[in-house]
């Protein structure tokens, strides 16, 4: 059997990876027209960063698991094709701003039909809109030319966590496969889960129509952004009332219908996925008239951007209503930690509000390059996920250093914006003493020992806490 994956992100990578891992009879390929990241892949230095990732690839790497650049010879070849492929928000035209962009899916599709002279097994490893697979069946089978060439689609959604996506991959919740219920399709799905029966038991190996299986991955995204929107909405409950959100969150955790997991207040979520896919639920919604669930799953999304806005305007507020000029230091960038993945991060907006009122920033991440986060300065909201992204504009008013330490030299305030580990072990009295007085810290990860900071002598704002008397009696 030969398996190959078009598209060598941050899916298609370790997916890959694992599978040739625990398959080695089985010759993977990973196929991507962007040489420089193919490059990448076959280097000392891959393209992402992921715990255990570099392990897993050394190993493989020249046995069974291949990185190409030679799309038309590999996915000719393949037995099954998974499609990892970016499906970014449209940003033009005819649900503009919500709706999934599937350029990069039919590209795909059309490409395959043109250079399959064998049936294949085409799986959707992408996140993509409900009835999606109709809409590449039609495409495959009118642009492949050998009526003996026989396609199946099947839908095997991921759900990987970034910074635990190797050990989400070894040891899974569950693996999801949605196929036609005809007798080919059904033996498509044998195909696809005898590769995962290799290490995962049969027992977390769910089977599914092809709906709803692509409904289940944009719902499950859906459900875990609506647990932090939550306790987030209830965190600036917590600061108008004097109640601690930790307090609160490991309240409600505590009961077994709720569960612990994500109620973390922070800035706010982000990554690749999460708001893209509500916002394609809500757009899928709308256009199926069901405007009060549109309308439910969209203030997911405003809850997360007023998060955002709340934490700029609570700096601005504490700092005597002025940032112009001032030096703020962030901390973090990447929009959790153990990933250098900064797609839709918080720190993002939350860099733009500030620089909109003139302050001047000094970004450090452990992970984040000097030329990613300048881009992503630069790049309009949307556009992170398309080709032809602008180059880095550097700016006077941002600085980025490899050096914390450096970043908080002569800092008026200090912003804890991706819950890097790291963070907590710093020196933060050396770093009190080379800060401007008054000198702030705004923990919007909750990730610092606040009291400890007090004691330094730091004036605190810590997201869903009770506010510091320095911060409540001047200006909430």
């Amino acid at each position: 059997m030969k398996i190959a994956c078009i598209g060598a992100g941050y899916v298609g990578g370790p997916t890959m990876a694992q599978i040739a891992l625990k398959c080695p009879e089985i010759e993977v390929v990973v196929v991507d027209i962007n040489e420089a990241r193919i490059k990448a892949w076959n280097s000392e230095t891959l393209p992402i960063y992921e715990p255990g990732l570099t392990e897993v690839v050394k190993q493989c790497r020249g046995r069974n698991l291949f990185f190409s650049t030679d799309t038309h010879k590999h996915v000719g070849e393949a037995d099954l094709v998974f499609v990892s492929v970016n499906t970014p928000t449209k940003t033009r035209g005819v649900g503009a701003g919500k709706a999934a962009d599937l350029t990069y899916w039919e590209g795909a599709a059309r490409m395959i039909a043109s250079v399959s002279k064998t049936s294949k097994i085409v799986i959707e490893k992408s996140t993509v809109p409900v009835k999606t697979a109709e809409a590449i069946e039609k495409v495959l089978r009118r642009n492949c030319s050998d009526p003996s060439v026989h396609f199946e689609i099947l839908s095997n959604p991921e759900f990987l966590a970034e910074g635990t996506a190797m050990a989400d991959l070894e040891n899974p919740d569950r693996v999801l496969i949605g196929g036609k219920e005809t007798e080919s399709g059904n033996r498509a799905v044998n195909v696809l889960k005898s590769v995962y029966q290799h290490w995962i038991p049969d027992e977390r190996i769910l089977c599914a129509n092809l709906w709803s299986a692509e409904l289940s991955k944009l719902t499950a995204n859906a459900f875990l952004a609506q647990r932090i929107s939550s306790i987030n909405s209830i965190s600036a409950l917590c600061e108008a009332t004097g109640a601690d959100v930790q307090q609160v969150a490991h309240s409600i955790g505590t009961d077994s219908r709720v569960g612990a997991k994500f109620l973390s207040a922070s800035v706010g979520f982000g990554g690749s996925c999460f708001q893209k896919d509500i916002l394609n639920l809500v757009y899928i919604c709308e256009m199926l008239g069901l405007k009060q669930v549109a309308e439910y799953w969209h203030s997911v999304v405003l809850i997360n951007d007023y998060q955002k806005q709340r934490f700029v305007e609570r700096i601005i507020d504490a700092m005597f209503n002025t940032i112009s000029g001032k030096k703020i230091a962030v901390l973090g960038f990447a929009f959790k930690k153990d990933t250098g993945d900064t797609r839709e991060t918080p720190a993002l907006d939350v860099c733009k509000g500030l620089l909109g009122d003139n302050a001047r920033l000094s970004i450090y991440d452990p992970k984040v390059t000097r030329e990613q986060i300048f881009t992503d300065l630069a790049t309009p909201k949307f556009e992170w996920d398309h080709p032809g992204r602008k180059q880095h504009q550097k700016t006077d008013a941002v600085s980025v250093t490899t050096d914390p330490y450096e970043a908080c030299n002569d800092a008026h305030g200090l912003a804890v914006l991706t819950e890097w580990d790291e963070f907590k072990t710093y020196d933060f009295e050396r770093i009190y003493n080379t800060m401007m007085k008054p000198a702030f810290i705004f923990d919007g990860r909750n990730l610092l020992d606040h009291e400890k900071l007090r004691e330094i002598g730091f004036i605190v704002y810590a997201l869903g806490k009770p506010l510091d008397p320095f911060i409540q009696k001047a200006y909430s």
